[in-house]
């Protein structure tokens, strides 16, 4: 009984021998060190074999004989498979080191039971499979193996018979054990097999993931980076209006009415807090029912001082239809509504000047030959009629001075200029401002920069400007009002600013202030400011007006300073 004991610890510790090639496998795969090319297990192939020399080895050192008859070495097992999953050169030298074990190593010793335990004559088959058995599935590769196992067993079996001890005739616990340990290192050849193939194939499906989920992130990497550079402001939603991401160009945009916000700031928040309060009201409110109801729609937003075109889409999953939520794309065409402004401006002003071309001739001489002819019949005439006359007189002057000003709204070609301090135009213009302002009860104050530069301009058309913006500003104040005349001098440029303390103007009087025509005056032809900015652009200045209702309003008029002046200011500082 104890001897059968201590073969059975034998047979163990050959098993685990056999055993520790798979240990040392899976270790090498879950320390995330097996190679990744082309899908090529272990050079993967490499370690393999490695792996199977050091549990040979391991084999043949604990190798012995069952009862002093069976040679027991479950050094083949990892011999076999180093074999049939290696290289050829690899395979080659793992037969040799075995061939080399048994030598030194195989009981019952001599040539005969050498290449029996050895299983030297089924080298030629192991290496005729080896190409097919790395094709090939799973049950064909434990079939391929056991095509080897079966035959090395039977040598193995064999050898006692050579050696004159048939123990397998008599029925007893050696033979039965013996019979057991041949059968079951061929289920275990099949069972290292599998266990290879299934940590190969957990490998390949743990290397599928790790691609496929590298593969979305580079995807999802360069699908930003393509909402980032293109110009437009991209932000997505959840169902409940909550953002999920936005682009580089919609966080810009986001900053310009709220500096200080960070994206973290905005993911994960309600879109409504970054578009109400400033917004236009009925816009905002079209643009959340889109979104709400998962529309397509594109509207227009004002935002403050900005404009913008909304558009909106919801985002659908393929397979099932259900809500992905809703993707916004804001565009920012404040520049383009202020140049489409202008451009109707310059449409209008086109409209004004062909007219005026047409009155010049067809009206001007009728009405000067009206007027000398008015004149000699009021000579004639006795003096009760003369208020009369006076009366048709000064209407046509009247109607003269509205096509003056047609012609000098109309006026396209280059002004001639002078260099000039805008100084001595606005005192030669202050006594006609100050004799207006006491007519009406009201004052100018002068404040002017002591260190002014000189300028190109036409004095006859800034004349013209000053008293047109300070007549304006006088109309819109009541008694005791102040207009109130400011120079600036920057690096670059002049400004003069008209203040006055008035009725101030709404925001949509604004838009269309310097539109001919546009008066808000019961007896104004609106064509003063429209004549205004046409002086203004004659002299590649730029007008702006800021206006308050109740408070009064202010027109700043920035003159640039000529390319020798500008330099002469820059060396002066």
């Amino acid at each position: 009984m104890i001897v059968i004991i201590g073969a059975i610890k034998d047979i163990l510790l050959q098993i685990s021998a056999a055993c520790s090639f798979l240990f040392l496998i899976q270790w090498w795969v879950d320390r995330g060190l097996v190679a990744r090319k082309k899908g090529v297990f272990l050079d993967n192939q490499t370690f393999l074999v490695f792996a199977c020399t050091l549990s040979l080895i391991l084999c043949s050192l604990l190798s012995t004989t069952l009862f002093g008859i069976a040679y027991l070495n479950l050094g083949m097992l990892p011999a076999y498979i180093g074999i049939l999953y290696g290289t050829l050169r690899s395979g080659i030298l793992l037969s040799i080191f075995f061939l080399v074990c048994n030598i030194f190593i195989s009981e019952p010793t001599g040539i005969s039971n050498m290449i029996l335990n050895s299983g030297i004559l089924l080298y030629p088959l192991l290496f005729g499979i080896a190409k097919p058995f790395k094709k090939g599935t799973v049950v064909e590769k434990i079939g391929m193996l056991w095509m080897v196992l079966c035959p090395n067993m039977l040598f193995i079996a064999l050898v006692p018979i050579i050696g004159g001890k048939n123990i397998y005739e008599a029925h007893s616990s050696e033979s039965f054990l013996i019979t057991v340990y041949l059968f079951f290192t061929i289920a275990l050849g099949g069972i290292f097999v599998y266990f290879v193939e299934m940590v190969w194939s957990r490998w390949q499906a743990k290397v599928q993931m790790e691609s496929i989920s590298d593969n979305f992130q580079w995807e999802s990497e360069k699908l930003q980076q393509i909402t980032n550079v293109v110009p437009l402001s991209i932000m997505s939603l959840d169902d409940h209006g909550v953002v999920t991401d936005l682009n580089d160009c919609m966080l810009g945009m986001i900053r310009i009415h709220y500096p200080n916000l960070r994206r973290e700031d905005i993911i994960d928040k309600p879109v409504r807090g970054f578009f109400n309060g400033s917004a236009d009201a009925e816009a905002y409110m079209r643009v959340r029912d889109n979104i709400q109801h998962k529309r397509r729609s594109h509207e227009r937003m004002i935002h403050g001082s900005r404009s913008y075109q909304i558009y909106s889409a919801p985002l659908v999953h393929k397979n099932i239809e259900l809500s992905g939520g809703v993707v916004l794309i804001a565009q920012d065409i404040t520049n383009e509504v202020k140049l489409r402004s202008e451009l109707d401006h310059v449409e209008r002003l086109s409209l004004v000047g062909q007219m005026a071309a047409g009155i010049t001739h067809e009206i001007r001489n009728p009405m000067a030959v009206v007027r000398g002819f008015l004149q000699l019949m009021r000579e004639k005439s006795s003096d009760d009629l003369d208020s009369y006359y006076q009366i048709v007189l000064e209407e046509l002057d009247r109607a003269n001075s509205i096509i003056n000003d047609f012609l000098s709204l109309a006026q396209s070609r280059i002004s001639d200029k002078e260099k000039v301090l805008l100084h001595r135009i606005i005192e030669e213009v202050s006594p006609l401002l100050w004799a207006d302002a006491n007519l009406r009860g009201q004052s100018v104050e002068l404040k002017l920069n002591a260190s002014l530069h000189e300028l190109e301009l036409n004095v006859r058309e800034i004349k013209q400007l000053i008293l047109n913006l300070g007549r304006n500003s006088m109309e819109a104040m009541g008694p005791k009002g102040v207009l109130t005349l400011e120079t600036h001098s920057t690096q670059d440029k002049v400004e003069l600013i008209v203040r006055d303390r008035g009725i101030g103007m709404s925001e949509s009087q604004r838009e269309k202030l310097f539109s001919p025509f546009f008066t808000t005056k019961s007896e104004g032809t609106g064509l003063g400011l429209s004549l205004c900015h046409s002086i203004v652009e004659r002299h590649n200045g730029k007008i702006n007006v800021e206006s308050v209702e109740g408070e009064g309003t202010v027109f700043t008029i920035s003159f640039p300073l000529v390319k020798e002046e500008y330099i002469g200011a820059t060396l002066a500082d």
